[in-house]
């Protein structure tokens, strides 16, 4: 199946020294040109002035000389704070803070840096900078429309939006799955299919832990940054395989907020949200129908007979598996509650029946 569409793709930077004291003075720089920014919009606001977007981020038309920045770098920094308080005034999110020493920008967008062009087998070309050196990688043919080098604890990274015709390898299928999701196993399929979070994720959160309670902020930083960027990759391998297999797909709408203040730190660790995400996404680009289904008595409910005699409460938790008590049906409890909710997805009705019991 071929598609349209932008990719996104992340170059891990080998910049020299000379190219990395350029970047850090620019996030220096790119810093008090959003704090300016921030503080005006703040203050006008107060005197009941509003900036039209494109008219605010050509304020400082003839600062981009002074400070050698390209000048489209420093207007997507100027509508970085516009987005910022524009989200504030609709009440979607709070007030932006003034950046700091400790919290300084972090990314330098440069929007349509290429005009298209291809990049040489492993150099990237940048207004200002030339040219950047990565680590080689295959890159998909199409035309580069805008790149951004963020900095993080394991180096400069360089995102860069790709478009290009893309073949996504679909099957030709009717097949509907339900989806639960869980921390043990990322995701559980109907069709009694687990997908684990794996060893490795374990033993990188334990490494994690020992770096934070022994003060070691640079190791801490680097294994966060490590385990993230291994959850995303994994998270996407998943997505794209369940994707490529079932033409609808029912998962999960489970109040992921209220399960962290239970379960603390292990709901955002599981990566559940960002699978969702993606599957969503995913689906929307390849004609796949992906629909969030409420989680309510899933557990409990038999997907045979609609009996609500499945295992409750904080103490059912531990229970893998269950008898019904009403039809005798045994069950994995997770593998039962992705059929209830493929059938509740569907539109089935289980009959569900209150337990006698």
């Amino acid at each position: 199946m071929e598609v349209t569409k932008m990719l996104v793709r992340e170059l891990k930077l080998k910049p020299t020294k000379r190219q990395e004291a350029t970047l850090n003075e620019w996030l220096w720089c790119l810093t008090g040109v959003y704090n300016w920014a921030s503080r005006k919009i703040e203050l006008d606001a107060q005197d009941k002035i509003y900036h039209r977007k494109l008219a605010f981020q050509n304020s400082l038309s003839g600062v981009s000389k002074k400070l050698d920045i390209p000048s489209h770098t420093i207007q997507a920094t100027i509508l970085q704070a516009y987005n910022a308080w524009e989200r504030c005034f609709k009440k979607v999110s709070k007030q932006p803070k003034l950046k700091s020493v400790r919290n300084k920008l972090r990314s330098i967008c440069f929007p349509d840096p290429l005009n298209g062009k291809r990049i040489s087998e492993n150099r990237i070309s940048l207004p200002g900078l030339k040219s950047v050196r990565f680590y080689k990688q295959d890159l998909p043919e199409g035309s580069i429309k805008q790149a951004r080098i963020v900095k993080r604890a394991l180096g400069w990274y360089c995102q860069i939006c790709i478009d290009t015709v893309h073949i996504f390898p679909v099957e030709n299928t009717d097949e509907a799955v339900g989806i639960d999701t869980g921390f043990k196993d990322l995701a559980i399929l109907s069709t009694g299919k687990k997908f684990s979070n794996g060893r490795e994720f374990v033993k990188g959160q334990k490494r994690l832990a020992q770096a934070q309670r022994g003060g070691r902020k640079k190791l801490a930083a680097r294994l966060y940054e490590r385990i993230s960027s291994r959850r995303k990759d994994y998270n996407h391998k998943v997505s794209r395989q369940i994707v490529q297999n079932f033409k609808e797909i029912y998962i999960t709408n489970d109040n992921l907020r209220g399960q962290a203040k239970i379960f603390g730190k292990s709901v955002s660790d599981a990566g559940i949200s960002q699978l969702r995400q993606f599957l969503i996404y995913k689906g929307a680009q390849h004609s796949r129908k992906v629909v969030l289904v409420d989680s309510k008595y899933t557990t409990m409910t038999c997907s045979i007979c609609g009996s609500l005699t499945g295992p409750t409460g904080l103490s059912g938790l531990v229970v893998r598996t269950w008898k019904c008590g009403a039809c005798g049906a045994q069950h994995d409890r997770d593998v039962n509650a992705a059929k209830v909710i493929l059938k509740s997805g569907l539109g089935c009705s289980l009959g569900v029946l209150e337990s006698s019991g």
